[in-house]
């Protein structure tokens, strides 16, 4: 039988905290890219399927962020009110962590830390789906 004292909770949530940091720590794709994660190929060939796909990804859990037109431009309070950095126009030539296919699947996937504003999508969104978004990206600044 479990005996559930007041040390036994704070040691088990400190553990808790720490193991949460840690992760975090390990998530956090560095800024200007990632040579290891630079090296990731997208395995989504971007078809119009593909690209249609990751546009109703796209639709329903970024641009409430990053606009509908993935310019950004978009002021979020709680961003401003901790003195972080807005979401990024995502079609210009301008990528803070990194511009390659693995490099922004990463981002997505893990958010960017420490403080994630760009929250880790990994949990809701398949690899697929993912993919998806950035070849739907890619088909909106084909230049890049």
């Amino acid at each position: 039988m479990w005996v559930f004292s007041p040390r036994r909770i704070a040691v088990g949530a400190a553990v808790l905290c720490f193991t949460a940091i840690g992760a975090a720590q390990q998530q956090q794709p560095s800024n200007g890219g990632d040579a290891e994660v630079a090296k990731i190929k997208n395995p989504v060939e971007p078809t119009a399927d593909s690209i249609a796909a990751g546009k109703k990804v796209y639709e329903v859990n970024c641009a409430s962020c990053h606009g509908a037109d993935a310019k950004g431009g978009l002021t979020i309070s709680v961003i401003e009110d901790r003195g972080g950095k807005q979401p990024p126009d995502l079609v210009d030539d301008k990528w803070d962590h990194g511009s390659t296919d693995g490099e922004i699947f990463t981002v997505i996937k893990k958010g960017v830390a420490p403080d994630f504003f760009m929250i880790a999508w990994g949990g809701q969104l398949s690899d697929t789906d993912i993919w998806n978004v950035v070849n739907y990206l890619r088909s909106l600044a084909p230049n890049k």
